[in-house]
């Protein structure tokens, strides 16, 4: 049985436009559920470069502050959950990560990154080469406990239920826009219930896809 003691640190990272203290509300609130939670801000939040880049920071910021055998549970919000997906399904992330929550997430891209120019913006358009890129395997994201929690009312995640994925245990919570999906008590519920669920027993290793840098319809011929 879990307690607050053996609980894993929670890792939240941001999305576009955001710096850390979009988690403020919700850091504070995971907090005093007796969570230990992290949330690194990523040097560019505008688009401008690669979300697989992105990941990288991840991957370094977890190197440099964990243990390397310390288990960690990770919620990406919007941009930050594809960053993350990348983390998982690319940069072995998928081995270390127990629990996996996603807020508004841009799974299967969103219209409205049509609007901004940018590598880190298109890799989210629908269609994307980068999206169809990791969406081929996302399989393996059932080897984690994988959460997405999203609201019908999004009006930056269009469509809104882009961020469903079969691979997840989707939550549909009734929030009005896209920024309240960190603030709002229906979703800091869900996220920890999500942090609460049991483990997956142990899974293997599993092989690790190359990365592809920086992925963009451009590069497919």
């Amino acid at each position: 049985m879990e307690t607050v003691k053996n609980r894993n640190p929670v890792l939240l990272i941001h999305g576009i436009f955001r710096k850390a203290g979009v988690f403020r509300t919700m850091a504070t609130y995971l907090n005093q559920e007796g969570w230990q939670v992290w949330t690194p801000n990523l040097k560019s939040n505008l688009g401008e470069i690669g979300l697989d880049s992105l990941a990288e920071e991840v991957a370094a910021y977890i190197h440099q502050n964990f243990d390397p055998h310390q288990p960690i549970d990770l919620v990406g919000f919007s941009m930050g959950a594809i960053v993350s997906r990348y983390y998982l399904q690319r940069l072995g992330g998928i081995d270390r990560i127990g629990r996996f929550i996603t807020i508004s997430a841009p799974h299967h891209g969103t219209k409205m990154a049509h609007l901004l120019p940018g590598i880190g913006t298109e890799q989210m358009r629908p269609q994307s080469a980068f999206l169809q890129d990791l969406n081929r395997d996302a399989g393996r994201l059932r080897q984690v406990n994988f959460t997405s929690i999203w609201t019908p009312w999004d009006f930056i995640i269009v469509p809104a239920n882009s961020s469903e994925m079969p691979e997840a245990e989707n939550i549909q919570v009734r929030v009005f826009a896209h920024a309240m999906m960190v603030q709002d008590a229906q979703s800091l519920q869900a996220v920890a219930a999500a942090l609460r669920q049991p483990l997956k027993p142990y899974r293997p290793p599993g092989h690790i896809p190359a990365p592809q840098k920086s992925l963009r319809d451009s590069d497919i011929t």
